[in-house]
């Protein structure tokens, strides 16, 4: 069996949104619904009814994410209802992982096109209520949010393992001595450069805004914020030592992105030259209490399927779930060029809608890319109960 090369042509997505911001009022089938339309009108020479599928990441699927949030998609947007979806989840790196099964489809010559993405409204994540083990006598049931993290953990789990995710980067910051000075200045950094790539128009090829909702750029990226104002922020997770705070962690997010995968044959049909090719992938397992490290890993395995190091780098998209788990990363890798990270801001600035973000990362790895001309991409992220994902692009 031959594997085909897989292209991407296209990739969008919609502003961040903040929790309980300008996106809260859109329903995730909507959201997905939106990039999936707009990759479509895109690229007006193919023929809907020529997707072969459409994967979609969503680490949530509790409320109006449920019921295959990918097929939703597909008949929200107006593609030919023969068009099939599935949803995919691996928690944060959902997005990545649905590119990654559409991708492998297309390698493996199931499929000529595909849509992939991810969506999540962490806004619109419903609170939960199991079932009562019995009728009578009368009592009461834990109510549980699903906007983020544990909930209904099973007691077999060793309690290191079920630690909060701000607690586990705590630990990575224990582990690799990351101060809270450290931390802080990596966020500013994050905010400062997503100003600057929105100012400069970087991100108008690929951010689609959602019709009658006024959010010209993503929500949460803090252009004032200063080493002041974020040191003054208490610690969120360990009131007494800690580092990790509100101001150096990602927000919690409203968002959804999608890209458009093809074969040669698909190609051809789009008449458009394509922004990147995929070249390799990896995911890998860790401790769960150290998700943050999970793509420390993933990515060594990535670049040595494709044949590259970190030498070879032209963007690494990273996402920043904690700045001390990026930092934790980068620093069991010492042969990175930090310069190359996150050129146009990280999730502490854009936003971390979890389903979406892997999608996110994907398509702005194939849009550097494009913009540069030639090199090699990378995009990776770390995982919750821990795993990580990495994925090499290359133009």
């Amino acid at each position: 069996m031959s594997i085909r090369d897989v292209y991407i042509v296209d990739a969008v997505r919609t502003p961040i949104g903040k929790f309980g911001g300008a996106l809260s009022s859109v329903r995730p089938d909507d959201l997905a619904a939106h990039v999936v339309k707009a990759l479509v009108d895109r690229t007006p020479a193919l023929d809907p009814a020529r997707v072969d599928d459409v994967y979609f990441g969503d680490a949530n699927g509790a409320g109006e994410d449920n019921r295959d949030v990918a097929r939703m998609a597909v008949l929200l947007a107006g593609l030919p209802t023969s068009v099939p979806g599935v949803t995919v989840n691996r928690l944060c790196g959902s997005g990545m992982e649905a590119v990654i099964q559409a991708a492998r489809a297309v390698a493996l010559g199931d499929a000529s096109v595909a849509i992939a993405g991810g969506v999540e409204s962490m806004s619109r994540a419903p609170w939960v209520l199991q079932k009562p083990e019995r009728a009578f006598p009368a009592g009461h049931q834990q109510l549980h949010s699903t906007t983020l993290g544990w909930r209904m953990t099973n007691p077999r789990m060793p309690a290191e393992w079920t630690v909060s995710l701000g607690e586990g980067a705590e630990q990575v910051a224990d582990k690799h001595a990351i101060t809270r000075e450290a931390q802080d200045a990596f966020a500013l950094a994050s905010h400062r450069k997503a100003a600057e790539a929105w100012a400069k128009g970087l991100y108008d090829g690929e951010v689609v805004p959602y019709p009658g909702v006024e959010l010209g750029r993503d929500e949460c990226i803090r252009d004032t914020t200063s080493p002041e104002a974020l040191a003054k922020l208490k610690p969120s997770f360990r009131p007494d030592g800690g580092t990790v705070t509100a101001g150096n962690a990602s927000p919690l997010n409203d968002g959804a992105a999608a890209l458009l995968l093809v074969d040669e044959a698909g190609l051809r049909e789009t008449g458009r030259e394509p922004l990147a090719r995929i070249r390799a992938s990896a995911v890998t397992g860790i401790e769960p209490q150290l998700f943050g490290l999970g793509p420390v890993e993933a990515v060594r395995r990535a670049l040595d399927k494709a044949g590259r190091d970190f030498s070879d780098l032209t963007t690494f998209e990273l996402n920043e779930a904690f700045a001390a788990q990026a930092l934790g990363c980068m620093a069991e890798w010492p042969e990175l060029d930090p310069a190359v990270v996150n050129p146009r801001g990280g999730a502490i600035a854009i936003g971390h809608p979890l389903g979406a973000s892997g999608a996110r990362l994907a398509g702005a790895v194939a849009h550097q890319l494009a913009a540069a001309g030639s090199g090699t991409g990378l995009a990776a992220l770390c995982i919750g109960v821990g795993q990580g994902l990495a994925l090499v692009l290359e133009r």
